[in-house]
Order: C-alpha cells, then structure tokens, then sequence
C-alpha cells in the first residue's frame, strides 16, 4: 500500500513518519503552506524529535498539489477543520484525486467526512480519532510527544459496520506503525467521544494558556468535566448518537491522558498562541449546535464558545 498525506502539520508528519519508517511503507506528503515545503526541501528532511529528544531529520517527499503525479493507495487527511474546504477543492482540482482511492482522517472536531464524501466514495472512507500528541514548532520541525508505544487511535468506516479487506490491510499498517489501532463498531460514537474530550481539555487549557499537568492539578477538574460531560452527553443522547465511553470514563480520561502528557499544550493552543484562529466552534460549537438541533441548550459549551471567540479577539489589544 502507498500513502499520500494531505496536510504536513503536527499529526500529518507524525502519521506519515510512523508509517514510513516502522510500516516500511512508500508515504508522500502534500502541503500547501510554503513555509513548511521550501523548509523540507531545503534541509532534506523533516525535523523530528520525541519528548524534547533524539531531534533528527527524516528524509521525506513533500509536493504542492499542482505538481503531484502520484497515486497513493490511500490518502490521509489532517487539516483544520475551517481550511479543509479550500484545500479539498485545490486537490481535485489539481487532479490528485482518484475513484479508486480510499481516505482515512483524524482531523479534531466535527464536520470533516461530509466535505471528505464530495471527493470519495463513502465506502473507501474510514473515520478516525486519534489520541496521539504533537507539537509543531516550526515550518518542517515536530515533536513527537509520549512515550514510544503510547499511540492509541480508534478507527471505522464511514458506510458500513463491517471493514472491507482494503481497509484490513490499513489497519495492520497502522498496526505496524505502532500508531495503536483499534475498530470502532460506530464512527458517530467514536468521534463524538473524542470531540468532548477535546471540549474539556483542549479548550480550558487554551482559556488558561496551560499545560494538561497543569490542567488537572486543580482540585476541580472532575467537576468542571463533568458538568461539559453531561451537556454533551445529553445532546448526543437526544441526537440518537452514543458515545463509545461512559460519562465516568470520559472525567476519568481526562486524568489519565492528561497525567501521560502533562507537558503538552494540546492543539487548540497552539493555534491561539500562534495568533491563529481556533477549532472551538469545531468542538465546543458543534456540541451546542447539536443540542440547538434536538431541542436541548448547552449552556455551559456555549459559553465557552463566547470565551474563546473574546480571547482571540482580545490579542489585537495585546502589545
């Protein structure tokens, strides 16, 4: 199997590197943003390093779409969720796009597979999550955040409950790539549950402009969680969407995942700080819009919305 990744961010870098070198796979990695493919080109590589460590670089091929004349096997989308239409429509237009290609995406937040299926067929679509930290710091420069071998990452297809044999076949190479692999019976569940995670860590810690350790050195954590855990539940409850983790599991993840990457910033953060606009309407929006839906108010996601939009609206103060 050959592999295309659209989007050479944080976890584009992080899946195409894990697939190229423990997979063995043939990867190529398609970006749009100059910075980042002239930076590649120019050291020969993308810089990689785990935990702060071993920093290297790793020999990669990076395009732009218009100058692309491959045809991976599958491609692989990691893009912001309010930069995905443009990209999608600059690809097929660049002719990238194939009929018999299948597609896998990770992407945070909610919306993606309904722009994804007017470019795949929705049975060569598989939906994923992914509970993998990344950072990236500079145009071709990505830390891989965690200990080796504590990638976990759910997956489904997008039509079926059942994987066909092609998508088998991706999951041993996920498999391979030490990349944690685990089917999922219903991408709707399993999405959501990764969407409410991120409306609680993501989106306090980018209020506070805080690490996840420090996130849950509060003594109130399991309360603030709670109460976004049951307005979200709720909603996905009335919506006839269940979540593939109890509301118990979900405070008790929030812990757990943040005590494992109690250094890292997660990604909504990492936009606000760099200036750039947020996924939160993506998120915590997308779970107040659902309830909006189905007659229920979540008050407290929506609020939060409000608060982030002031944040980001409050740096052009800022000297």
């Amino acid at each position: 199997m050959k592999y295309g990744i659209i989007g050479a961010g944080a976890m584009g870098y992080r899946y195409g590197v894990m697939l190229q070198e423990n997979a063995g796979v043939q990867v190529d990695f398609i970006d749009t943003w100059q910075p980042n493919v002239e930076k590649v080109r120019e050291q020969g590589g993308v810089s990689v390093a785990r935990d702060h460590e071993n920093r290297h670089i790793v020999p990669i091929n990076i395009y732009y779409p218009e100058e692309y004349t491959g045809h991976p096997d599958v491609w692989i989308i990691f893009k912001k969720q309010m930069q995905l239409a443009d990209e999608l429509q600059r690809d097929a237009k660049a002719g990238i796009f194939h009929g018999d290609q299948y597609v896998f995406s990770a992407m945070n937040g909610m919306g993606h597979f309904k722009k994804i299926a007017k470019y795949f067929s929705p049975d060569k679509m598989i939906c994923g999550t992914a509970m993998i930290a990344t950072r990236m710091d500079a145009p071709a420069n990505v830390d891989f955040m965690g200990a080796t071998g504590t990638e976990v990452m759910h997956m489904a297809p997008y039509n079926s409950e059942t994987p066909d044999e092609t998508m088998q076949v991706i999951f041993e190479d996920f498999k391979k790539a030490v990349l944690g692999p685990v089917w999922a019976k219903d991408w709707q569940g399993m999405c959501m549950s990764k969407v409410v995670f991120n409306a609680v860590c993501n989106t306090l810690c980018t209020m506070f402009q805080i690490q996840m350790g420090q996130f849950i050195a509060y003594d109130g954590v399991r309360d603030m969680a709670r109460q976004l855990f049951d307005e979200a539940f709720d909603a996905c409850e009335r919506a006839g969407i269940y979540l593939i983790e109890s509301r118990e599991e979900e405070v008790e993840s929030v812990i757990e995942v943040s005590k494992a990457y109690k250094y890292h910033y997660p990604s909504m953060y990492q936009d606000f700080s760099k200036g750039r606009p947020t996924e939160v309407d993506y998120i915590n929006g997308y779970i107040a819009k659902l309830g909006r839906e189905h007659d229920y108010v979540c008050r407290t996601h929506e609020f939060v919305v409000h608060e982030v939009h002031l944040a980001e609206t409050m740096r052009q103060f800022k000297k």
